[in-house]
């Protein structure tokens, strides 16, 4: 009920500055277009802040004519991985990775047919047949605004006060069952008032459960957070960047494939679009100026980290999200849908355990695990038809303790 409540809200975290070319990338990686179609133009909206097909540069290049600089095939592969081709040495995009600071792109999930849509829209001016043109973007006034900034008011309100409720029942609970404790301990041993000795027992005894599993469950929740939803310096919607705009995690948090923290992105990153959208629909000019103050007086911004681990337990991103194949989503919840982040999870050992215990491991793809000649060979004999974490020292302290 609480997440179904609450996980409208959410936050925005910025990446780090990526020059104008490897915007190109950019584009191509957050649209999914289907050719000259009234889908293609709505799609296009996404990066229209930053490129135009035939207007001039903007923050990224001009996209007119890139069907003509590239030919179909190099560009499907690029824009699928442009980092492999980087690799193996292309020579048109190391250029385009050298002129562009070496600033890798996220890959993208787009396949052959919605990239030759893609590129068909492009190469055809960003036009579409006439009557399939997307109506214009409904604009947000004032008391828009003002209706949602309330809205948002009140879900905060409800989820403090929840908590605070929640504190004050478990309080009263356990002065209550002290309370019952001395009461009939007093009249055991002076008042003996209730001749019924069992009586006494019976209360004492369940008030020790009850208070048992109070200290219990407090114990257990030091340094847990769940439904932790800090207030923010700018109020950013991932509802609006990933879920409708479909900028991919990976995006601004982009040491999440390769390190132990996904990472929070310098401010300038938000500058590849905000240099030029400079308003928002919901939040105006209001949030927009504070990227902008925070780059003039080169002092960063101070986000509140949400999801917190207490400092015994070894966490990688990378190892989950490059290796496991784990999704954003099913740890974080569905951030594309939230306002401002909310913690889902509680994140417990016990949580984590579950996971590992029900995962599959990609043991056939990862070379690592071949050296897991007993798994490997049950695999081969039938024996198991796959490996869960578990089976690869998933329950091992050591593996998330120091």
């Amino acid at each position: 009920m609480i997440i179904n409540g609450f996980l409208n809200k959410n936050l925005l975290k910025v990446r780090r500055f990526i020059t104008t070319g490897s915007m190109i990338l950019f584009f191509f990686s957050t649209v999914i277009s289907f050719g000259q179609t009234a889908e293609a133009e709505k799609n296009f909206q996404v990066c229209k802040a930053c490129h135009t097909i035939g207007g001039g540069r903007l923050v990224g290049p001009d996209l007119q004519g890139v069907n003509e600089r590239h030919d179909e095939e190099w560009l499907i592969s690029f824009i699928q991985n442009s980092q492999a081709m980087v690799q193996a040495g292309d020579p048109a995009a190391v250029k385009i990775f050298e002129e562009y600071n070496k600033i890798p792109m996220p890959n993208n999930d787009l396949t052959p047919d919605q990239i030759k849509d893609l590129l068909l829209y492009i190469a055809n001016g960003g036009k579409v047949a006439e009557g399939e043109a997307v109506a214009a973007e409904v604009t947000v006034d004032e008391s828009d605004r003002a209706d949602f900034a309330a809205v948002e008011e009140k879900k905060a309100e409800l989820l403090a006060e929840m908590k605070r409720d929640n504190a004050r029942n478990m309080r009263t609970t356990f002065i209550v069952m002290a309370i019952l404790i001395l009461i009939s301990l007093f009249d055991l041993i002076v008042t003996k008032m209730v001749r019924a000795r069992w009586i006494h027992v019976i209360i004492i005894a369940i008030s020790l459960i009850v208070i048992g599993e109070i200290v219990f469950v407090e114990a257990a929740g030091l340094g847990r957070q769940q439904y932790y939803q800090p207030d923010q310096p700018i109020w950013f919607s991932h509802k609006v960047h990933a879920g409708q705009n479909k900028i991919n995690c990976q995006y601004c948090h982009f040491t999440a494939d390769k390190s132990q923290f996904a990472g929070i992105p310098p401010v300038q990153l938000c500058m590849n679009c905000h240099s030029v959208v400079k308003e928002g629909k919901i939040t105006g000019t209001k949030e927009i100026d504070k990227i902008y103050k925070a780059i003039e007086t080169g002092k960063p911004i101070e986000w509140v980290k949400v999801h917190n681990l207490p400092d015994h337990v070894y966490f990688n991103h990378a190892q989950h999200v490059k290796v496991g194949k784990v999704s954003c989503q099913e740890c974080h919840g569905e951030v594309e849908k939230m306002n401002e982040i909310i913690q889902v999870s509680d994140l417990s050992m016990g949580w984590c355990i579950d996971c590992h215990r029900t995962k599959d491991v990609q043991f056939a793809t990862n070379k690592f695990y071949q050296q897991y000649t007993e798994l490997q060979q049950k695999l081969k004999d039938g024996e198991i038809t796959n490996v869960k974490v578990i089976n690869v020292g998933g329950e091992e302290c050591q593996q998330c303790h120091y």
